[in-house]
């Protein structure tokens, strides 16, 4: 059985979106390519034919994923999680404790995360620190760099 992933109404829309695209516009463009591969003449010798036909695998597989995704999406309701917590959707600004810095991040769905943005990842090493964790918690995060102890001083929604 699929699990189900939570988005927000702006991540659900982008994946509808881009799966529209891709059946509207990608899949007859792939389509011509192979009819116009297949016009050429023999197909065992076709090098073009083969790379169609493969990007059309390609299509249909990233097709399939989104649709599966889409299948499974469940807004997330935010009138209804704990502000006083750092979780899903939370914006939380957080100090290290080794030089000072502070950053300010919001805590998204995999698939909404930019970090461009200051949107991160649930699923990321910061994150999973964060969770579940109250303004003037102090928190050890394992990163990649070693293990940076942050502070949490703002959480808001």
């Amino acid at each position: 059985m699929t699990e189900s992933k939570y988005f927000t109404a702006e991540g659900l829309k982008r994946l509808r979106n881009e799966l529209e695209k891709l059946k509207a516009v990608e899949r007859p463009r792939i389509s011509r390519q192979i009819a116009e591969a297949r016009d050429k003449g023999d197909l065992s010798e076709n090098a073009e034919y083969d790379a169609a036909k493969e990007a059309q695998g390609l299509l249909e597989l990233r097709i399939s994923k989104l649709q599966d995704k889409l299948r499974n999406a469940r807004i997330i309701d935010e009138s209804k999680m704990d502000s006083s917590k750092a979780l899903l959707l939370s914006t939380v600004t957080i100090k290290n404790l080794k030089n000072g810095a502070q950053m300010k991040y919001t805590l998204v769905p995999e698939d909404d995360s930019d970090l461009k943005k200051g949107k991160i990842s649930v699923e990321s090493p910061i994150a999973k620190g964060l969770l579940g964790k109250q303004v003037g918690d102090k928190v050890e995060i394992k990163v990649p760099a070693g293990i940076i102890p942050f502070e949490i001083i703002e959480i808001s929604r």
